[in-house]
């Protein structure tokens, strides 16, 4: 089986020591996959990385069997990254933002009709459903809001939703339920691996990396990476994963 996301060799060096040493690893088609490690572990790294958007300095990168450095932006852009802190535009809409996700797929033009109205109005709609955001709220008018205005839990959604524009082959999501209430947090992550009660996303995507710091979670995933200090030390299925694994894990280094 072909991977769709390869990781070979990947190391990278920091002023305090080495970020990343020697990751190997392989994304799979049908995957959920749980990233874990301690704060400093190497995770944000990992998936900057694995994006495109930070530079190994040894080992390579592969996204459907080609390297991710010499592929078009467009051709990247397969790969959906949910960041930490989310990237929001505070100066712009709901909408606005939400359509941001799809400037890949459009001219120069269409871009800077989103920076003077919403466009496509009814797509923005859709994808705000999809990540759990509540219909009558926007109905009423949600996506002309400023996102100043909103709760962090409404920023978490709308970035999956502008994530879910973008139309990802492979989402990556860095600390997605990071300072978020228990229930909301249950919520997205439901969302984000396609297990809302209410139905999956339809998102086209083909299988999703999430960084945690809720080890707790991992029986949502099909499978779990452990990094420590820059190193993988773990990867195997999470039906396999033991208390002992955990505590292993997170080992003071």
């Amino acid at each position: 089986m072909t991977a769709l996301l390869e990781l070979v060799n990947v190391s990278l060096s920091g002023p305090r020591g080495d970020r990343l040493r020697s990751i190997s690893l392989s994304v799979f088609e049908g995957e959920r996959i749980a990233l874990l490690g301690q704060s400093g572990a190497g995770k944000s790294t990992l998936l900057a990385i694995a994006n495109g958007s930070l530079r190994s300095e040894q080992g390579e990168v592969r996204w459907c069997g080609a390297s991710i450095r010499s592929m078009p932006r467009r051709k990247r852009r397969e790969i959906g990254m949910l960041w930490q802190d989310l990237l929001l535009v505070e100066e712009l809409s709901v909408g606005q933002n939400v359509n941001s996700g799809a400037l890949g797929r459009h001219n120069l033009i269409w871009g800077l009709a989103n920076l003077l109205f919403n466009v496509d109005q009814s797509a923005c709609k859709h994808c705000l459903q999809q990540a759990g955001l509540d219909a009558d709220l926007i109905e009423r008018g949600l996506i002309d809001a400023p996102i100043r205005q909103l709760s962090g839990g409404q920023r978490q959604r709308v970035a999956l939703a502008r994530l879910l524009r973008q139309q990802p082959q492979l989402i990556l999501a860095d600390e997605p339920i990071a300072n978020l209430d228990p229930a909301i947090a249950s919520d997205l992550l439901d969302h984000l691996l396609n297990r809302s009660p209410e139905g999956p996303l339809n998102c086209g995507a083909k299988a999703i990396v999430i960084s945690l710091h809720q080890p707790e979670l991992v029986h949502r995933f099909d499978r779990v990476i452990g990094l420590q200090d820059g190193e993988l030390v773990m990867d195997q299925p999470s039906d396999q994963l033991t208390v002992a694994d955990l505590s292993r894990l997170y080992e003071a280094g």
